[in-house]
């Protein structure tokens, strides 16, 4: 799906290599090359994707449940509100059903559309029923509509760390859409509890979730 700007820049880190690793193995040894950070993104993608897919579709449906459960826990009445959501890719949680219900209850929902590679997103409304037309990697998108902005952004993620940063695949769209809104949305990352892991190396222009929500964790 959509994805935040993981490989775009440079990283400086000062902590060198150690053996910490050696009596934890939780412990990741820091990384100082950026050409070694995008490197060991790639493989981390490739692997938390995987172990995604690895799971039952059944198992994956039962979380994506549990998810929409925690986003209306978190979220609360959504009439009069604007949600942007994202169409599932290679075993993301769907919220479909979620997307309709926010319709049924007086809220709007949107789409994100890519216009164009290394530019921000693009909002564009969607309720279940509107035509779609294919996208980028052939993903669902609007097929015509006005840009909107949405008060909240559900993100789904790659991998997630403890402060809210958010791997996706590597195209930098989240971030810099963000990073252009004329104000802050609430953003919602979604995922599955597996997702978790100790950092991304996040960049300057990285930006994370306001929260995060799996079918373990409702956010806060």
């Amino acid at each position: 799906m959509i994805d935040d700007r993981d490989d775009d820049g440079p990283a400086q880190y000062a902590s060198p290599p150690c053996f910490m690793h050696e009596l934890d193995p939780a412990y990741q040894v820091p990384l100082s090359d950026w050409t070694d950070v995008r490197r060991w993104r790639k493989a981390e993608r490739e692997r938390l994707i995987g172990a995604r897919l690895a799971v039952s579709a059944d198992a994956r449906a039962a979380m994506s449940a549990r998810i929409a459960e925690g986003l209306d826990a978190l979220v609360g009445d959504v009439a009069g509100r604007m949600v942007s959501l994202y169409w599932p890719f290679r075993g993301e949680p769907d919220l479909r059903g979620w997307m309709a219900s926010i319709n049924a209850r007086g809220g709007r929902t949107a789409l994100p559309v890519v216009i164009e590679k290394g530019q921000p997103l693009v909002f564009r409304a969607y309720a279940p029923g509107d035509r779609l037309e294919k996208g980028v990697w052939n993903i669902p998108i609007p097929a015509k509509g006005d840009p909107v902005l949405p008060d909240i952004v559900i993100s789904p993620v790659v991998g997630i760390d403890p402060d809210n940063f958010r791997l996706g695949y590597g195209g930098g769209f989240y971030d810099r859409t963000l990073a252009a809104m004329p104000f802050r949305p609430l953003v919602i990352g979604v995922g599955y509890e597996l997702q978790r892991i100790p950092t991304i190396y996040p960049q300057p222009h990285d930006i994370p979730m306001t929260t995060v929500v799996t079918e373990a964790v409702r956010g806060k």
